[in-house]
């Protein structure tokens, strides 16, 4: 589908556009969401343009991703897309700016474009470009971001509560172990994918900031540029920090798993061996023998109960500490 965003008065109206019509003219902001062959051509017809294909946008060396072409800079960049689900993934976003015009190429729906293009419907500059679309774009894509970042953290703060929990806290160890596992490994995957966008879109704003100069943006865009650029450094320095702490909880879980494992066995094991004279007693007066003398004291049953119920036993593993 082509969607098209015109300039009207102080916002951007937001068209339509089948593949049997035509491309409006004033239009700043060209949205294809997954393209036709048909779509493809009519915008490259209308602004002379090569569209890339969804092979080329998937493509991950730098010079496929950041090039310039007839005049066009073609930027490609990874954007997380249902960070909110338990799949989250990522997706191949292609920006390209030809003179003051935005094209992007898109075959899923990242939240910072929904967000862009209501605040856009409801307010903008009236001589809005392309080029500010792109800043407000990467903009949000940076704050959406920040954001799956804090909430990742908070849940990875509540797994090592979980699993560093203060004594006498009475919970299912079995489902609490299970459900700490699933949140560090989902935790951990969407801290990684998180970071790999970060990446691509650090590698975009370093592009068009070295572009800066040649587009003669102003002043403030390319100031707004080096602010991108460390916010995107100190987000990817967060996302490597989670990362590594989701690291280090694995290994506490696994650690203490072992520990709880340890604990099941030596229990069983401390079983074991108290039932060890109580059972060779057993054994012993459970004998078909004729001539037994025990089998005559008036006190034999009792002591033989008393044996039998590991009374001793217990009370000496007690007393050495080992239960």
């Amino acid at each position: 589908m082509l969607f098209v965003y015109l300039p009207r008065g102080n916002s951007l109206e937001r068209q339509a556009v089948e593949e049997s019509g035509s491309i409006p003219d004033g239009a700043v902001w060209f949205d294809l969401v997954s393209p036709t062959v048909a779509e493809d051509k009519m915008l490259e017809r209308a602004l002379g343009i090569a569209v890339p294909t969804r092979e080329e946008t998937q493509e991950i060396e730098v010079s496929s991703r950041l090039y310039m072409e007839n005049g066009a800079r073609y930027m490609t960049a990874t954007l997380m897309c249902q960070s909110d689900t338990a799949t989250p993934k990522t997706t191949a976003v292609t920006f390209i700016l030809s003179g003051h015009k935005l094209v992007t190429v898109r075959y899923d729906e990242p939240r910072p474009f929904t967000i862009i293009s209501n605040k856009l419907a409801r307010a903008c500059a009236a001589t809005v470009r392309g080029e500010s679309i792109m800043m407000d774009l990467l903009d949000a894509v940076i704050d959406r971001a920040a954001d799956i970042l804090e909430r990742a953290g908070a849940d990875i703060d509540r797994a090592s509560h979980d699993i560093f929990e203060p004594e006498g806290r009475r919970v299912d160890r079995t489902i609490t172990y299970r459900y700490i596992l699933k949140t560090i490994g989902r935790k951990g995957d969407l801290t990684s994918k998180v970071r790999e966008s970060l990446v691509s879109v650090g590698r975009v704003v370093v592009f068009l900031a070295n572009e800066a100069d040649g587009l003669k943006w102003p002043k403030e865009m390319r100031s707004q540029l080096k602010v991108m650029q460390r916010d995107v450094q100190s987000l990817s320095d967060h996302a490597s920090y989670l990362g590594n702490k989701v690291t280090f909880l694995l290994d506490a879980m696994i650690g203490v798993m072992s520990v709880e494992q340890n604990n099941i066995i030596k229990l069983f094991s401390v079983a074991a061996v108290v039932l060890m004279p109580p059972t060779l007693i057993a054994s012993i007066y459970g004998m078909n023998f004729k001539h037994m003398p025990e089998l005559d004291w008036t006190f034999g049953y009792p002591m033989a109960l008393i044996l039998i119920a590991a009374v001793l036993p217990y009370w000496f593993f007690k007393w050495k500490r080992w239960l």
